[in-house]
């Protein structure tokens, strides 16, 4: 098994240091980079505890020999097409911890007909967790709603949908939320 450790914090935009401070207790950054690089054994708790500083599932810390990945050819900038400066690898996307899928029929928003969206459950003790990002929320009767969660007061969720002119719509008591967390987008 090797770590992806170092390419997921680069992919985010994050320093050693960064990721360190976003640790639970917090820790060094010396201590993430020998991480990164197998100098210190990435244990199941660290594994966890970079995991939950990353936001990301677990097991994309992790990926076997056999794991198809895709090298990177170039970044796309402001300025086009640039040569990448140390290789790159792409990893499969993995599935979110508790998962829970969603089709795009039409566009919508951000949204283009033929998207998959995969989302990650959350329980109502962690529903502040989802606010300024996308969630599929359930309604009664087997109905959902799907859009921002802008705000939280008690027990009402307050959902703006994404179709132009949409009025805002709240759910009280929903059992659980889903937050997106990967597009899957054909071109």
């Amino acid at each position: 098994m090797q770590s992806r450790v170092r390419d997921l914090r680069r992919s985010k935009g994050l320093t050693l240091a960064d990721v360190a401070a976003r640790c639970t207790p917090p820790t060094t950054a010396v201590t993430i980079g020998r991480l990164e690089t197998g100098a210190r054994i990435l244990t199941l708790p660290w594994v966890n505890r970079i995991a939950a500083a990353l936001q990301v599932n677990p097991a994309e810390l992790l990926h076997n020999e056999d794991d198809p990945e895709i090298p990177v050819a170039a970044t796309l900038t402001a300025d086009g097409a640039e040569a990448l400066t140390s290789p790159l690898m792409l990893a499969k996307p993995a599935a979110p911890a508790k998962p829970v899928g969603l089709t795009v029929e039409s566009s919508v928003g951000d949204y283009r007909a033929g998207d998959q969206l995969w989302l990650e459950t959350l329980q109502p003790e962690h529903f502040a967790r989802a606010v300024n990002t996308d969630v599929l929320v359930p309604r009664p009767v087997g109905r959902f709603v799907f859009g921002r969660l802008i705000a939280l007061e008690g027990n009402k969720l307050q959902v703006q949908p994404h179709r132009p002119g949409a009025r805002q719509i709240i759910v009280a008591d929903a059992p659980w939320l889903a937050t997106t967390k990967t597009l899957i987008r054909r071109l």
